[in-house]
């Protein structure tokens, strides 16, 4: 009677642990599901960051082409006072030769003297040899100390030799570069062809442009018209992003690019070399004298491979001249860029391609 009275007591703790194990397995589904959604929603949330990233670099990348001209125009312009170099004598730095050695210090080395009965019962004698020993090992570090003392102000000796050394080389090389720049700035006044063609050459190459913008430049001068003529090289078409954006799409899980219509591209790439040339006169007039420069003569020319030699070759885009007085009268912070050399009377092609000559 006792057995059968403890089986409906078995099978409700049985039923008890059946419904505690599905608890928890429901449980862990839940927590499972709840994981899986967290993560879904981090790996949606990454796409969407990431396609945002990347278009914000795309959209920086066609705020500096839209810049390309007013960046520079608060910049104060070359001259040659800026070219001087000032000698670079930064202050004498010994390090380590600087810090003396500390000398040895008798207290570190003298034994304790005896009192008392120690005294007595021979400490007197142990002490005597103990104060030989130690005398002889405080004149051993004294010996020591001497020497590393002497290497390290033999070192200081030769560092402050060194530096005094590249001071006077650097302080020549400074004045032998400022009085280089003095006679050019002379023959510069005087309107000699070669300063003021070296001149103009250090205006454009100091000028900062973005990665990948081509660095050649040719400078002629021709004193008699006062006139400076400038070949360019101008950056390709594909300086200009082929993509607007970035989008992520969740139902298929990929982020796709927003192309750039060609139309725009060619528009942008228009702008964009005509700002190029409009900087470029900004920077010379601004930098230059109407005494010696009156007139620029700028052509811009992108670098391409010749179908009849497969070697590099310039392809002319467009040219354009202006007067300091006609060029002077512009807003440039408010004009058009291609409008404007259509006022100064750039010839060319409305849809330069990057090989095809541009005529505005």
């Amino acid at each position: 009677m006792a057995r059968m009275g403890s089986l409906p007591e078995w099978e409700r703790r049985l039923a008890a642990q059946r419904q505690e194990d599905n608890r928890l397995a429901r449980e862990q589904a839940r927590q499972a599901r709840g994981r899986e959604k967290a993560r879904q929603h981090e790996h949606l949330d990454s796409q969407e960051k990431a396609a945002e990233m990347r278009t914000a670099e795309i959209e920086r990348q066609i705020r500096t082409l839209d810049e390309i001209l007013t960046s520079v125009l608060a910049l104060p312009p070359l001259s040659f006072t800026r070219l001087m170099s000032s000698p670079g004598t930064p202050r004498f730095d010994p390090g380590t030769l600087g810090l003396a050695v500390p000398a040895p210090d008798w207290s570190h080395f003298a034994p304790a003297e005896p009192r008392g009965l120690r005294r007595l019962l021979g400490g007197a004698a142990r002490y005597r040899g103990q104060m030989t020993q130690a005398q002889a090992m405080f004149a051993a570090a004294q010996a020591e100390h001497w020497q590393q003392e002497s290497q390290r102000q033999q070192g200081l000796t030769m560092a402050k030799a060194r530096y005094h050394e590249n001071v006077t080389r650097e302080r020549a090389r400074a004045a032998a570069q400022n009085a280089n720049i003095s006679r050019r700035r002379a023959a510069f006044a005087a309107g000699d062809p070669e300063s003021v063609e070296w001149f103009t050459g250090r205006i454009l190459d100091t000028s900062r442009y973005p990665d990948g913008f081509p660095r050649e430049h040719q400078v002629a001068y021709h004193p008699d018209d006062r006139e400076v003529v400038v070949e360019f090289g101008l950056p390709p078409q594909q300086v200009v992003p082929p993509v607007r954006a970035y989008r992520y799409f969740k139902a298929r899980d990929v982020t796709e690019p927003v192309r750039r219509p060609q139309n725009e591209i060619a528009q942008r790439y228009k702008r964009l070399i005509s700002c190029v040339a409009l900087r470029t006169l900004h920077e010379i007039f601004s930098a230059t004298p109407p005494e010696v420069i009156e007139t620029i003569a700028f052509t811009g020319f992108v670098t391409i491979i010749d179908g009849a030699t497969g070697k590099p070759a310039h392809s002319h885009l467009f040219s354009v001249s202006a007067e300091r007085s006609v060029f002077g009268d512009l807003v440039l912070a408010a004009v058009e860029p291609a409008a404007c050399l259509t006022y100064l009377n750039a010839p060319g092609s409305p849809q330069p391609s990057g090989a095809e000559p541009f005529l505005a």
